[in-house]
């Protein structure tokens, strides 16, 4: 065993090691002292620093269970009394055993409250303490009890406790041994705690020693093993390790252990020895030595029962962990493969029923997590796992095989297989109750099937990857979908693959390109910023739209990699403009950051880094974020948006329109303008709902004064309609389309007439 010691406070290191070295001054004085007066002030600074120590210890530490110390303290305040009034009463000894038979009850109760609240009363233990009681209760009665309870002229009550009172001690021993049995460290005030008991049987022994003589008292030096038990216990309770004693710090222990044989040993051989060394004297000895040799053996063959039962429950208990989700109790990956084979096996061949194994995958999860943190998470997990496992039919297994995933096998038709997904869609029909909240979730479901025949491992394998593939694609469609496996899926994940590959490649050796389209003022049909675009020219495959491989990189993990890289060339192009007088000083440049990014701590951090790196003010920069982020972004996401603004870049709402469009959304992040969408824009000048719902998004953001631009403007008709609404500032292919730096500056330099459509002034 190793010694840790607890973190403590500084505050709370001199108060154990004042105590200690003052019981042991105290200990010296009163052990070389002939004053009556020392030697009762020397034991009774020990035992009130004791008592006081145990009755605060609740309330200097985080102790539990923080009625055990005011039990120990107790215990003291009852030797105290015991040995104060010993020396005073030698001729009614009894008066002092009122006193101290209580403090050893309450030591024992105190050891039996700290084992339970460690969890380590097992049967076996109880079955040891009781052989090490038993053989040292028969070695007690008859070495040290018989021989006083013979003396003459003393009552037999104080013959009898002063040969008791070793068995007393090997209780407590036995307890304070047991405590220490399953700990995986000896904190300090385990240590002292144990060293006391041993130091009080030591001290009782020298007392029932003496009183086979006939005496109950003979020297001071006899209290010595009490004085340092109290300090040492005083010490313990002082000790920033005393949070330790209480709580469950344990690790599998074999019930045959050596520390275990250690007591059991001496206890099994104690009648045999006392049956060779004094089972002559009479028939009594032998008689009772006899009864406590059989009730030891009793005891020990049940202790071998219970040990062998206690092997049986562990191996079972590892067996079902190995095969059992902790958190929810449902079978793991590992027990529902195995089913999966097993019912594969026992299908007939030939047709009939199929094996369907189902993948379901909670929407959003990760957002719960960074909402309202990993607790919350599980609870909602646990709480799904609940509502699937009353959804799904009897004899169907369902398992927990991933943090938000679950796994179901069903034997059965494609109907029947439909009607199980459309039962398991409904157990998210209403809000999860998580906590204080409630939390509105959907699932994405892949769905497998096969039929009898084949190799039931290398079929099961398959299942379980085709239900992954089909639930991405669900997920790819959408929340809340799902899809059934079919075989073309799998040449679109090895698209999917290839295309992460090239996408890797592509950043590792230039081919992406950033252009750069115009975002103009309605007024003079002037650049007053320009939004900047990533652009993929596959050497083999040709162009590449964003749309098909920025999922691709916030899947594959390489969007921060790639929105550095876009920021950076943005940043570093909008610095060469500015220096040359490309544009003036109230231009912007508009860079799109994905929810992922926005999730980074460090973002801001970066930004700021990067904008010092290229000499650009943080006003002349805008980032482009949808309205998801406001929904579903947790704290980290809120944060990272209020760093970015106090930095002074410009936040804006992109396709502002196409999702939650919550004016309450806006009033609390901290964006600085929105950009309508292109679907609301293209109906323009043939729609009046548009119309109305362009007209009803700029009195919001003027109301909240938020800035404004349209995107998708395609033609005058629409840019008037926008003009005519109230928006300032708008891009589209009216303008033309995103450009090379080159050409931009060829375009729409600061100081060049504008060319292209007219302003309004000339007319539609």
């Amino acid at each position: 065993m190793r010694v840790r010691a607890a973190a403590a406070p500084l505050r709370a290191r001199p108060w154990w090691q004042a105590f200690g070295f003052v019981g042991a001054l105290a200990t010296v004085l009163y052990t070389f002292s002939s004053s009556p007066t020392i030697d009762a002030v020397s034991f009774g600074v020990i035992g009130v620093g004791m008592i006081t120590a145990c009755f605060t210890a609740p309330f200097r530490f985080p102790v539990r269970p923080r009625y055990a110390w005011p039990i120990i303290g107790t215990a003291a305040l009852c030797f105290l009394i015991g040995v104060i009034v010993r020396p005073l009463v030698t001729a009614q000894p009894v008066l002092a055993d009122a006193a101290t038979v209580p403090g050893y009850m309450l030591l024992g109760l105190f050891f039996i409250v700290l084992l339970r609240a460690r969890g380590s009363i097992q049967r076996h233990a109880v079955l040891d303490g009781l052989i090490v009681c038993l053989a040292g209760g028969l070695a007690s009665a008859l070495l040290l009890a018989a021989p006083a309870a013979a003396v003459p002229g003393r009552p037999a009550v104080v013959s009898v406790l002063a040969g008791l009172y070793p068995l007393f001690d090997v209780v407590l021993l036995a307890l304070g041994i047991n405590l220490t049995f399953t700990a995986r460290s000896w904190p300090p005030g385990l240590i002292t705690l144990v060293t006391g008991i041993a130091l009080i049987l030591t001290g009782d022994l020298a007392y029932a020693i003496i009183g086979v003589s006939g005496r109950t008292y003979a020297s001071p030096l006899l209290d010595v093993p009490f004085l340092l038990a109290y300090t040492l216990f005083g010490v313990s309770a002082l000790h920033p390790s005393v949070v330790e004693l209480g709580r469950a710090d344990r690790h599998p222990v074999q019930a045959w252990s050596w520390q275990r044989m250690t007591l059991l040993v001496p206890a099994v051989a104690t009648p045999f020895v006392l049956l060779l060394a004094i089972g002559g004297h009479s028939l009594a000895y032998r008689m009772l030595i006899g009864a406590c040799g059989l009730a030891i053996v009793a005891l020990l063959m049940l202790r071998a029962v219970s040990a062998v039962k206690a092997q049986v429950a562990a191996q079972l208990h590892s067996e079902y962990q190995a095969m059992h989700d902790p958190l929810t109790g449902l079978p793991n990956r590992r027990m529902i493969t195995t089913e999966v084979e097993r019912l594969l096996a026992r299908l007939p061949v030939g047709g009939g029923p199929r094996v369907w194994v189902g993948l379901l995958d909670l929407d959003g999860f990760k957002w719960v997590n960074d909402s309202w943190g990993h607790d919350t998470g599980d609870q909602l997990v646990i709480v799904v796992a609940r509502r699937l496992h009353a959804a799904v039919p009897a004899g169907t297994m369902l398992a927990r095989v991933g943090g938000d995933e679950f796994l179901v096998a069903y034997v059965g038709d494609e109907p029947g297989a439909l009607r199980l997904v459309d039962d398991i869609q409904g157990c998210f029909a209403t809000p999860v109750p998580v906590r204080d909240t409630e939390v509105v979730i959907t699932a994405s479901i892949g769905l497998a099937h096969a039929p009898a025949g084949g190799d039931p491992a290398a079929v099961t394998e398959a299942l379980l990857r085709d239900a992954d593939t089909a639930m991405y694609r669900s997920k790819g469609e959408g929340p809340g979908r799902s899809t059934i496996f079919d075989a073309s899926m799998h040449d679109r994940v090895r698209e999917r693959i290839e295309l992460e590959g090239a996408l890797r490649t592509a950043l590792a050796e230039g081919q992406l390109t950033v252009v750069y389209q115009p975002i103009v003022r309605l007024e003079t049909g002037r650049p007053t910023g320009a939004e900047s675009l990533v652009r993929w020219n596959h050497p083999e495959r040709g162009p590449i739209p964003p749309m098909t491989f920025i999922p691709v990189a916030e899947d594959a993990g390489l969007i921060e990699a790639l929105g550095t890289w876009v920021r950076n060339e943005a940043l570093h192009q909008l610095a060469q403009w500015r220096a040359d007088g490309t544009v003036d000083d109230d231009f912007y440049l508009s860079i799109n950051v994905s929810p992922l990014q926005l999730a980074e701590p460090k973002l801001p951090a970066t930004v700021a880094a990067e904008l010092q790196r290229y000499g650009v003010p943080a006003s002349a920069v805008a980032l482009e974020m949808t309205e998801s982020v406001m929904v579903d972004g947790g704290g980290v996401a809120a944060r990272v948006l209020y760093e970015l603004r106090e930095l002074g870049l410009r936040l804006l709402v992109d396709d502002f329109g196409t999702g939650f469009s919550a004016l309450g959304y806006l009033r609390r992040f901290p964006v600085t303008g929105v950009k309508i969408d292109r679907s609301f824009v293209s109906g323009l000048g043939e729609s009046t709902e548009d119309e109305e719902i362009v007209r009803a998004v700029v009195a919001m953001s003027r109301a909240l004064g938020l800035g404004i631009v349209a995107e998708g403007v395609e033609t005058r008709a629409q840019r008037d309609a926008l003009a005519a609404t109230g928006v300032t500032q708008a891009q589209g292919w009216l303008w033309g389309p995103g450009v090379s730096p080159g050409d931009f500056a060829l375009h729409w330099a600061a100081d060049r007439h504008v060319p292209g459509p007219a302003p309004l002034a000339a007319g539609p």
